[in-house]
């Protein structure tokens, strides 16, 4: 299995609207992206101090179908429309996942 992970930071001046536009956005892509296996994603539960805003992490079969998932118009009009005009710092992971 081929795990993405990535950390969201909003910008200051994000509204509620915004952000929540983000997760109902996302949440549309499992049922476009026939490649997603899993996808899990939500806001910091605010428990610690210096934490980022929001979460995805998402696991595909291999490289190749978390390509097409990043690269898919779908995806990138939510990262476009709903992720670019209130992002202040993003961090992203790929990585393999043993069974």
């Amino acid at each position: 299995m081929f795990r993405h992970v990535v950390l969201f930071t909003w910008s200051a001046d994000a509204t509620d609207e915004q952000k929540a536009a983000v997760p109902r956005r996302l949440a549309e892509l499992p049922g476009i992206i026939p490649q997603i296996r899993s996808y899990v994603l939500g806001p910091d539960a605010g428990v610690s101090t210096d934490t980022c805003d929001f979460a995805v992490v998402a696991d595909f079969d291999s490289a190749e179908d978390f390509l097409a998932y990043r690269d898919h118009p779908a995806h990138q009009a939510v990262i476009a429309e709903s992720i670019k005009p209130i992002l202040a710092g993003r961090a992203a992971v790929q990585y393999t996942v043993d069974a």
